[in-house]
Formats: C-alpha cells, sequence, structure tokens
C-alpha cells in the first residue's frame, strides 16, 4: 500500500474519534452521546489504527510490521463493537454499570484527557439512530472496513 493510502487511513481513523467526540460534546437530536467502557475501547482501536499507519506511512524498513499492528487493532476494535452491538440487541444481559468503567477511569491518562478517554454511559443504552444505525453498529462496520483493506493490501507489493 502506498504512503498516501496508510495516511487516508489514518486521517478517517482520526475523523472517526473526532465525531464521536462531536457527538460526546456537542449531541444529536438533543442527546448527548456520553460514552460507555466500550466505547472508550473502540476509541483506542481507532487512535492505535491511526498511530500505526502514520508510522507505516513514514518507515519504509518497518513499514508491513505497522501495517499488521494496525490490522491487529482494527480486529480487536471489531471485536469489541461486535461484543456492544451484542449487547444493544440483548439489553437484559447489561447490569447498568459495568464494571470496567472503573478500571478504565483510575487511569491516568483517563485523569489526564478526560474529554476523550472517561467512561460515563452504558453500553446497552439505545441512543437515537445515525441513518439508521446505532453508533456500535456504524463502529462494526468501519472496523469491518480497516480489517478488509488492511488485509486485502497486506500482500501486495510494496512499492520502493
Amino acid at each position: 500500500m502506498s504512503q498516501i493510502k496508510y495516511v487516508y487511513l489514518a486521517l478517517l481513523s482520526l475523523g472517526l474519534v473526532f465525531f464521536a467526540l462531536v457527538l460526546q460534546q456537542v449531541g444529536y437530536q438533543g442527546v448527548s452521546f456520553l460514552p460507555c467502557p466500550l466505547c472508550i475501547l473502540q476509541r483506542v482501536g481507532y487512535l492505535g489504527i491511526a498511530i500505526f499507519c502514520f508510522l507505516a506511512a513514514s518507515f519504509n524498513p518497518l513499514r508491513k510490521l505497522f501495517h499488521v499492528m494496525a490490522a491487529l487493532l482494527a480486529a480487536y476494535g471489531l471485536s469489541v463493537a461486535g461484543r456492544q452491538v451484542w449487547l444493544l440487541s440483548h439489553p437484559e444481559t447489561s447490569c447498568g454499570i459495568d464494571p470496567l468503567e472503573t478500571w478504565i477511569n483510575q487511569f491516568q491518562l483517563v485523569q489526564g484527557l478526560p474529554w476523550l478517554f472517561k467512561a460515563d454511559g452504558i453500553c446497552s443504552a439505545k441512543l437515537p439512530a445515525i441513518l439508521g444505525l446505532q453508533v456500535p453498529e456504524w463502529s462494526f462496520l468501519w472496523f469491518t472496513f480497516f480489517l478488509l483493506v488492511l488485509a486485502v493490501t497486506f500482500f501486495k507489493k510494496l512499492p520502493k
């Protein structure tokens, strides 16, 4: 994959985190989308994809390694988003406050950047749909996209 394609993937990934922040701070249809613990873990996945795609674009000798790391983070994000989509379909399995929230919110990074990493929401909360899908469903689709692009392009010959 070319350098510019890695940059595009990284910017797309950062754009999705920015969109999540807009939903959190501004809201949609009068509802503020507070991030739940699984949302925060998905943000980590998107940020990791962005970081490794930027690194792949910058360091040609290690490009394959960074490519694999980005793909692993896409698979990680896909699994977290899949869990949240499942929770949306089975809200009776959620007990409300998730113990994962306490664990995530104790990290120093969360204390330093609470607007980005603080988990305040409930994972099974049904919020207004955006273009017919819940945010976790959109996230599932985007992580699928990232994983497919990274998997398909992994075996293509790298430009010199």
